[in-house]
């Protein structure tokens, strides 16, 4: 089983920080990591990346959609784009280790951040195995641009990071019904629940008690709110260089 470890430093002020509001401070621990390994902003964030998602032409030309990473079709296209967004996440964490922020902000959160890095990088490489596993070939390795992000601030950080969460969960929501294999299916379910945990924990690093909202669950069913793959490229993409923007049209729609 993999772990992830903590140095006695970060583990001793994690527990200065349990007199904090947060008491999910261990769930990110017991959930994730080994479940994907044994398995195979602020409120008006959500208005910038709404913004963002309608800077995507609706109608990409031909030499756009030639430039692109087309993800394929049916399942393997499908895990191809849970591979794509895994991607997205991990390079993003992976800078934010290395941010100003970062260095500067409570033991509490450098944990939490570290974990999630983690749990992102693991659900990656497994995307990467399950699709050659299945006889198939993984897209490459996308190229991000996170020029847009401000990474040296709080506010700057965790804004991009719950959107990234949000965006998650609502794709694997909106990809669910598209995922033919019932196998996929279970790991699909288990990976998003992993992602919710992220999205509620960031979102209580922005404000306390924010875990969840009526921008992210529908308030007349109570049901987390989902993304078609078109609508959730539409926002990726703004992160991808040249060249690593995803192509989904041939995904199934139904």
């Amino acid at each position: 089983m993999s772990k992830v470890m903590h140095n006695d430093t970060e583990t001793k002020g994690l527990s200065e920080g349990l007199k904090m509001p947060l008491e999910r401070r261990n769930f990110l621990r017991y959930t994730g990591l080994g479940l994907a390994v044994g398995g195979l902003a602020l409120a008006g964030c959500n208005d910038v990346m709404e913004d963002m998602s309608q800077t995507q032409s609706a109608n990409a030309t031909a030499a756009d959609m030639a430039n692109m990473v087309d993800v394929g079709s049916g399942d393997v296209g499908i895990l191809n784009y849970a591979y794509a967004l895994e991607q997205l996440e991990a390079a993003f964490y992976a800078q934010v280790l290395q941010t100003q922020y970062y260095n500067s902000t409570s033991a509490p959160q450098r944990v939490f951040l570290r974990d999630i890095e983690a749990h992102e990088r693991i659900h990656r490489e497994f995307f990467k195995m399950a699709i050659t596993a299945a006889g198939a070939t993984p897209i490459k390795d996308l190229e991000v641009d996170f020029s847009s992000i401000d990474f040296r601030t709080k506010n700057g950080v965790l804004s991009v990071a719950k959107a990234f969460e949000d965006l998650g969960v609502a794709a694997y929501n909106g990809a669910g019904k598209l995922i033919k294999n019932p196998a996929y299916l279970t790991i699909a379910g288990k990976i998003v629940s992993v992602e919710a945990r992220h999205a509620a924990i960031v979102r209580d690093f922005l404000e306390y008690n924010t875990f969840v909202g009526p921008d992210v669950v529908d308030q007349s069913n109570a049901l987390e709110k989902s993304m078609m793959p078109a609508q959730v490229v539409a926002i990726a993409n703004n992160f991808l260089k040249e060249g690593s923007k995803l192509n989904v049209s041939n995904l199934p729609t139904e």
